[in-house]
C-alpha cells in the first residue's frame, strides 16, 4: 500500500466532490471513508486509475450518506444521479483547500487539525497521536473546525501568509507517535509550491529543508539535546542543505523578502560553515536585522541578542538581550549562556537552573538542567549550591 500515494490525491478527491456540490464537511467525510476502503482492497487489487477509483467510491459514499439522511433531502435533490464513470477531473483545488483549511474563523489548532486531515489524507487517530491527545479529543476539534468551514466559498481568494504560518506550525511539532510532522510538513509545503509562485512559499520549503537536513545530528543516541556548535556536522544531510539553498537562492532573487525567506537565510549561513567557530556571525546579525524589520518579533530580537553576542563579544549581546521581555520562553536560557561566555559561571549556573524550571519539554530541562550542573562541578566543594534542602536566609 503506497501511502505516500494515497495522502497526494487526497486534497484532488476531495475538490471534486466539492465541486460537485458536496459540502465540505459530508465530503471529507466520505473521502476518509474512500481511504480506508483503499487501504482494505487496494493490495489484493490495485485499481488502474487510483484517482478515479477514490472518485468514484466516495461519491458513492456521499450519495448514500445523503440519501439515509431525511432533514437534509434538498441536498439530495442537488445530487439525484451518480455521475457516469470515467475519468476524473485534471483541475487541481489543492490551493484552494490550503485556504480552506487556514480559515481565519478557526484558531491555529483547529487550521493544522483540519490541514492534516482534508489536505494531509491522515487519520483522526494518527493526528491525535502525533499531538499526544485522545482521539476523540482531536475528533471533537476537527469536526468543530469542519462545521466552521462548511460554508465558505470554496474559490475564495485566500491568504499565503496564513497558509504557510499553520504549516510552519505543523513542522515545528516534528516527530511524535507514529506520523513524522516535520517530513508531512515538508511534503504539504512541496505541494502547495507547486500549486502557487509565491516567493515565500519558497522560503518556507527552504527554511523546513535546512533545518530537516540537521535532524539527525540535533540529539544523542540517549535522547539528549545536542546544541547546534556540538552537533557532528559530518551527520547533516548535505544534498538536502543543497537542494535548500538552492530553492532560497531562487527565492531572494525575486526581490521579494519575507519572513521565511530570512530565516532560511540565516539557517543556510550555520549549515555553510565547515565548523562552529568559522560561522559568519556578522552576516547573521544582518539578516535578524532585517526579520526584526519584517516582523517585530520579540522571539527575532532574542534570537539577534544572541547572534550579537556570537559577533560581538557577550558583553555586546547582553546589552540587546537587556532590551529583550525577560518573561519570553528561553530568554533565561540565553542569558545563562552569555553570562558563562563572559565568564562568570555562577551567575549562569543559576540561570540555566531557572531556564530549567521553566523549560516546557523535558527534553530541553533536562539539557538545561545539565548545564547548570557541568557548571556547579567546576566550583570548589565549598562554593556549590545546597540541593539537599532550602538554604539559610540571610540576616
Amino acid at each position: 500500500m503506497d501511502e505516500v500515494l494515497l495522502r497526494s490525491l487526497t486534497p484532488s478527491v476531495l475538490g471534486v466532490l466539492v465541486r460537485r456540490g458536496a459540502d465540505f464537511a459530508a465530503a471529507e467525510d466520505a473521502v476518509q471513508d474512500a481511504l480506508v476502503e483503499a487501504v482494505r482492497t487496494w493490495p489484493e487489487d490495485p485499481p488502474r486509475d487510483p484517482k478515479g477509483w477514490l472518485v468514484a467510491v466516495a461519491w458513492r459514499r456521499f450519495l448514500d450518506a445523503a440519501r439515509s439522511d431525511t432533514a437534509r433531502r434538498r441536498r439530495e435533490d442537488r445530487v439525484d444521479e451518480e455521475p457516469p464513470p470515467g475519468p476524473a477531473p485534471s483541475a487541481d483545488d489543492t490551493l484552494q483547500l490550503y485556504f480552506l483549511c487556514a480559515h481565519p474563523s478557526l484558531t491555529p489548532s483547529s487550521a493544522v487539525a483540519l490541514t492534516l486531515r482534508a489536505v494531509g489524507g491522515l487519520t483522526t487517530r494518527q493526528i491525535a497521536r502525533a499531538y499526544l491527545v485522545p482521539e476523540a479529543t482531536m475528533a471533537q476539534r476537527i469536526s468543530r473546525a469542519k462545521r466552521t468551514v462548511s460554508g465558505a466559498r470554496f474559490d475564495r481568494p485566500g491568504d499565503v501568509a496564513t497558509v504557510l504560518r499553520v504549516l510552519y506550525l505543523v513542522f515545528n511539532e516534528g516527530y511524535s507517535g507514529d506520523v513524522d510532522l516535520a517530513a508531512e510538513a515538508i511534503r504539504l509545503t512541496r505541494q502547495l509550491a507547486a500549486a502557487v509562485d509565491h516567493p515565500e512559499v519558497a522560503g518556507l520549503l527552504a527554511l523546513m529543508l535546512l533545518h530537516h537536513a540537521r535532524r539527525a545530528a540535533r540529539t544523542a543516541p540517549d535522547g539528549a539535546l545536542v546544541p547546534l556548535a556540538e552537533q557532528d556536522r559530518g551527520r547533516w544531510d548535505t544534498a538536502t542543505i543543497a537542494e535548500g539553498v538552492a530553492i532560497l537562492q531562487g527565492a531572494l532573487a525575486r526581490d521579494r523578502l519575507g519572513e521565511f525567506q530570512a530565516q532560511a537565510a540565516v539557517a543556510a549561513l550555520h549549515a555553510d560553515a565547515p565548523t562552529a567557530e568559522e560561522t559568519d556571525w556578522v552576516q547573521i546579525v544582518e539578516w535578524y536585522d532585517e526579520l526584526a524589520g519584517l516582523t517585530d518579533s520579540p522571539v527575532v530580537r532574542l534570537n539577534r541578542a544572541v547572534a550579537v553576542g556570537e559577533a560581538d563579544g557577550p558583553r555586546a549581546g547582553l546589552a540587546a538581550l537587556a532590551a529583550v521581555d525577560p518573561a519570553l520562553p528561553r530568554h533565561t536560557a540565553a542569558a545563562a549562556y552569555l553570562h558563562e561566555r563572559d565568564g562568570d559561571p555562577e551567575t549562569a549556573a543559576r540561570l540555566y537552573a531557572e531556564a530549567a524550571r521553566k523549560a516546557s519539554n523535558l527534553a530541553e530541562r533536562d539539557h538545561l538542567t545539565r548545564q547548570a550542573a557541568r557548571l556547579n562541578a567546576r566550583r570548589p566543594p565549598g562554593e556549590r549550591p545546597r540541593t539537599d534542602g532550602p538554604r539559610p536566609r540571610p540576616d
